[in-house]
């Protein structure tokens, strides 16, 4: 069996706490290699370190750190593959779905090349006489980053990146679920130029993460993951002073009107409900078609595409549509909720139930679920389910359709399935979420804009990726600087009005 390591200063270091975690083949239900979990002390050691190598990056220059970006951009796609399949035999995704994930962590990368653009500060000549001033965006110091298990590349990438880009050193922290993948892209960075040192990968678990939150010499924590935790980092945290974004869970609705194309919407919510085995934050989980006549069309043409769903290993094609969950615990929650769907009197119109491949019958695998009629007191509704579950709640307008999203607690991201411009464009000014397709069923944003979501989705004020990012990642100083001109004035004892 494989023994995964950290990454400190440079190279695969192995754990010295005794404790490990294993990491699941999610196919077959094996355990494939097993991963350290570090303590407090590893924790702070590797902070030390990294605020040491910190000084001398800090100080290279924005097009230099750059350059680090565009080889390390060069070399991830050098290594896509490999680094999907390692993605694919620890998660469970596709490979094509694997691809992605590293693709769209890739953007941001890119979109990083850009930094010396981003960190240019402001300058004001003649402010006051022979006094001009300026700002510069400095890095903080030392970071962490602490990523779920279902972006094992992308939130990896999306935190690390504009990190290193400002100048400061990292520490990232990835789950313990699926660790390869962080530590290869360690590796691809130190072979693009990174210093040693400024980005350190620490495999852990709670122990960590709190390691984290207390370390004075941290200055900001990046999370994504459950709404739970993503509360409880942002209080830590910022209790402790430091700066903190955290992403939590979703529940996100795509409404249907009449008037949209019937196809094109079942289409959208088959792949953005079902993709990834429901295991996005971005995912469509609830269904909100507008009217009986609406509802009865949509579910006529669900119901043959989600029976059609191939659902299998990473090794079986590319036409796999998705594969298992990552954990047994994660299947037992999705089915535990589905069966509470059913009880609380849910129309169970496609049943998932009792799903088994043969030759992975240990697998964490789950087949399609698709409920009707729910309701918004029920637990299928209300709760983030994480699978591949797709919900219809029925809306007898757009009013009551717009009025479920915005009511709900979670605020991630929403889509709306139209022809009509004018609601449309009231759906996206009105809605109180944070990232709105229109015909679009998953509006991630590209790189250069930000993502992040509103409500209990999201927590502090600056979102991930885009310009966001590098305000996150630096703070702001502004110089007032005066040069003696040769006139003597003499000492002035108060606050002198522009002239």
């Amino acid at each position: 069996m494989r023994e995964l390591s950290h990454w400190i200063d440079g190279q695969r270091v192995s754990g010295t706490s005794g404790r490990f975690a294993d990491v699941f083949n999610p196919a077959t239900g094996e355990v494939q290699a097993r991963v350290p979990l570090a303590s407090k002390e590893e924790l702070d050691d590797a902070v030390a370190r990294a605020a040491t190598a910190q000084v001398k990056w800090g100080a290279t220059n924005p097009q230099r750190r750059a350059r680090v970006m565009m080889a390390a951009v060069q070399l991830i796609n050098r290594d896509m593959d490999k680094l999907a399949e390692q993605l694919s035999s620890e998660h469970g995704k596709t490979f094509p779905d694997a691809k992605g994930d590293i693709q769209r962590g890739l953007e941001v990368i890119e979109y990083c090349i850009g930094a010396p653009q981003l960190l240019k500060g402001e300058f004001t000549d003649s402010a006051g006489p022979g006094i001009d001033m300026y700002s510069m965006r400095q890095p903080l110091g030392v970071v962490a980053g602490i990523t779920p298990f279902n972006f094992p590349a992308m939130i990896p990438l999306w935190k690390m990146g504009p990190a290193l880009a400002s100048g400061n050193a990292m520490i990232l922290k990835p789950s313990e679920r699926d660790p390869s993948v962080p530590l290869m892209l360690a590796e691809i960075f130190k072979e693009a130029g990174l210093p040693d040192g400024v980005l350190q990968v620490v495999n852990g678990d709670k122990e960590s993460v709190d390691a984290i939150l207390d370390n004075e010499t941290i200055q900001a924590v990046g999370f994504v993951g459950s709404t739970p935790i993503a509360h409880y980092i942002y209080s830590r945290g910022c209790a402790a002073g430091k700066r903190v974004q955290c992403f939590g869970g979703a529940k996100n609705h795509m409404i249907i009107m009449p008037d949209a194309d019937m196809d094109l919407a079942a289409d959208a919510l088959v792949g953005a409900g079902y993709g990834a085995a429901g295991e996005r934050c971005m995912a469509i989980s609830v269904a909100v078609p507008v009217g009986e006549g609406t509802a009865e069309a949509l579910r006529e043409r669900l119901i043959p595409k989600i029976e059609a769903l191939k659902v299998g290993p990473w090794t079986a094609g590319d036409d796999v549509d998705y594969g298992p969950v990552v954990t047994a615990a994660a299947k037992e929650n999705i089915e535990r909720l589905v069966q509470t769907g059913v009880d609380q009197g849910a129309e169970l119109v496609v049943d998932g139930r009792g799903f088994t491949l043969q030759g992975y019958e240990d697998g964490f695998f789950v087949g399609p679920h698709l409920f009707d009629h729910v309701t918004p007191e029920m637990d299928i509704y209300r709760k983030e389910i994480f699978g591949p579950v797709l919900s219809m709640v029925r809306a007898a307008s757009y009013e009551e359709a717009i009025g479920l999203a915005m009511d709900h607690e979670y605020g991630n991201g929403t889509a709306i399935f139209t022809r009509d411009g004018d609601a449309a464009r009231d759906f996206a000014h009105r809605i109180n979420i944070g990232m709105v397709g229109i015909n679009v069923p998953i509006p991630v944003p590209l790189a250069y804009h930000t993502f992040g979501g509103w409500k209990k989705s999201g927590f502090g004020d600056l979102n991930q990726h885009g310009p966001d990012a590098f305000k996150f990642y630096t703070r702001t100083k502004t110089v007032t600087s005066r040069w003696p001109s040769g006139i003597k004035e003499g000492a002035a004892f108060n606050f002198k009005a522009m002239d």
